[in-house]
């Protein structure tokens, strides 16, 4: 029973706990749902506090947006206005210009149309003309007939015969005016040719004169004893032997006192035995192995003063973009001589006379001074190659890309080949202008009689000439006609075939003038 009691009285007591736990955790719902709905309230004022804040904003927002769209309304409607504006004048700007060339239309076709009519009444007035011409064309055909038959029974002759009396009279009259004419544009062009040509020659040769001097195929060397002569002979003639051979030149060694000659076709040879031979005699060493290294040493120095010589060459004549390969040939021309003229000094002149000429042909003066300058340079390689020295020359050049007129300069310049281009003949000109300078070279007794008798043969070899006669050293030849076989008109034509002959056959410097005279001699007797 306790037992029971016990537990009727603890379940009782946990009953009545819990009671009292259930009403404390009431009364403290209660409360908080207080609190809460009190957090409530306060959060819906304040929600609708900011709801009314953000309407305003709102409202405020969409004022200025509505503010906004209306001025950038206004605005657009303004350019749009501006843009109408403009292309409205622009329209009628063109409805102006359309209206101004629609008058200028009208205006043409007015005077189209008058034109049109002008032509009509011409093209009226030219058939009426041309059918009067054909009419009396019909009556001057059977006048011509009338008159053609009526002087073949008074002549007798047939058609034939007349008309080849009438060609032959024809051909007498066309050649007598053919000659009086080919003789009136001769002597006009001969004299303004002349007047030109002399203008520009002696303008060449004022503004470019260089001395002349006169070299030869041997040179001489100074000995200053009979005793020196002989060591440079050597023991049975061991040492003159070895200079000749080391050297390629002869020495000659005669009775004349003090003197040894060096002769040798080769001008830089020559020079180099020269100077060797002067080392040798001023060392007084001389025996073979000593003259092999003075030759030697002189082939070297000679071969840097070819350079410099060329180098001053090129600097004279102011071309800078000359190959190398080409200065020492210059240098070479230095040593060469042409009829007792330096070969370089000779093409040095014509570079500055072709300069001249060209320019005042409106021509390029560099490379017409480029083509007179390297004109001869075959000469400086014609005693190691075959051929002339044009050819040799020109393949030269070729192989070293130079210009087509340099390259035929030097081919053609004395008119063995046909030239390419106008520098060619400047140069052929120059040259001989440089050559035949008084006192520029000097020509051998045979080679001048000879010259002379050529062209006195050739003159007298055509009709009509009775004599010739080469005058002034073969500048002029004077030629002698038959006043009875040759009239004045075929005078004119047989002097200017003599020149084109002389011109075709014969080499010569400068230029020959030739003189015909004609004249007619009556002599009587009175007795």
């Amino acid at each position: 029973m306790e037992i029971i009691w016990f537990v009727v009285g603890t379940v009782a007591g946990l009953a009545a706990g819990a009671g009292v736990v259930y009403w404390l955790m009431a009364r403290s719902a209660r409360g908080m749902v207080a609190a809460a709905r009190s957090e409530c309230e306060r959060v819906r004022r304040e929600a609708e506090q900011a709801r009314d804040a953000a309407i305003r904003e709102g409202e405020s927002r969409a004022r200025e947006i509505e503010l906004a769209a209306k001025q950038e309304q206004i605005r657009q409607r303004e350019a749009l206005e501006k843009e109408s504006e403009a292309e409205r004048r622009q329209l009628k700007e063109m409805e102006q210009r359309l209206v101004k060339r629609e008058d200028a239309l009208d205006r043409k076709m007015d005077a189209l149309g008058a034109r049109e009519r002008a032509l009509e009444e011409t093209e009226k007035r030219l058939a009426q003309r041309e059918r009067g011409l054909a009419d009396r064309e019909k009556r001057l055909d059977q006048l011509i007939e009338e008159e053609r038959q009526k002087l073949l029974q008074v002549t007798g002759l047939t058609p034939e015969a007349a008309r080849e009396m009438l060609l032959k009279r024809v051909e007498d009259e066309c050649r007598r005016e053919v000659g009086a004419v080919v003789l009136r544009i001769t002597e006009k062009a001969q004299e303004e040719a002349r007047e030109k040509s002399r203008q520009i020659i002696l303008q060449a040769i004022q503004r470019y004169a260089a001395e002349q001097t006169c070299d030869h195929t041997v040179s001489t060397v100074a000995i200053p004893s009979d005793e020196m002569k002989g060591r440079v002979i050597g023991r049975e003639g061991r040492n003159i032997r070895t200079f000749e051979k080391a050297t390629g030149v002869d020495v000659i060694i005669d009775d004349t006192p003090g003197v040894v000659v060096v002769s040798c076709f080769d001008p830089v040879r020559r020079e180099i035995a020269r100077q060797a031979l002067e080392r040798l005699v001023q060392d007084g060493r001389i025996h073979p192995a000593r003259i092999e290294e003075l030759v030697e040493q002189t082939t070297r120095e000679m071969e840097e003063e070819l350079v410099r010589i060329g180098r001053e060459a090129v600097a004279e004549v102011n071309l800078p973009n000359i190959p190398k390969q080409i200065i020492p040939l210059l240098g070479r021309l230095g040593y060469r001589t042409s009829y007792g003229q330096n070969v370089l000094r000779h093409s040095i002149e014509v570079a500055y006379i072709s300069q001249v000429i060209a320019d005042e042909l409106g021509l390029d003066g560099a490379l017409a001074r480029r083509c007179g300058l390297l004109h001869d340079i075959g000469k400086a390689m014609d005693h190691e190659k075959e051929g002339g020295h044009p050819q040799i020359g020109a393949e030269f050049l070729r192989r070293l890309n130079e210009p087509e007129a340099v390259v035929n300069a030097a081919l053609a310049h004395h008119g063995d080949v046909a030239t390419t281009t106008p520098y060619t003949a400047i140069v052929a000109a120059a040259d001989a202008i440089s050559a035949s300078r008084p006192g520029a070279r000097r020509e051998s007794l045979e080679r001048y009689v000879k010259r002379l008798e050529e062209l006195e043969s050739l003159a007298t070899g055509f009709k009509g000439v009775r004599q010739a006669y080469a005058i002034q050293a073969g500048r002029e030849v004077r030629v002698i006609v038959d006043a009875r076989q040759v009239s004045d008109e075929e005078s004119a034509k047989i002097a200017r075939d003599i020149a084109k002959k002389i011109e075709e056959t014969m080499q010569y410097p400068g230029e020959i003038k030739v003189t015909l005279i004609r004249e007619v001699r009556a002599v009587e007797y009175a007795r």
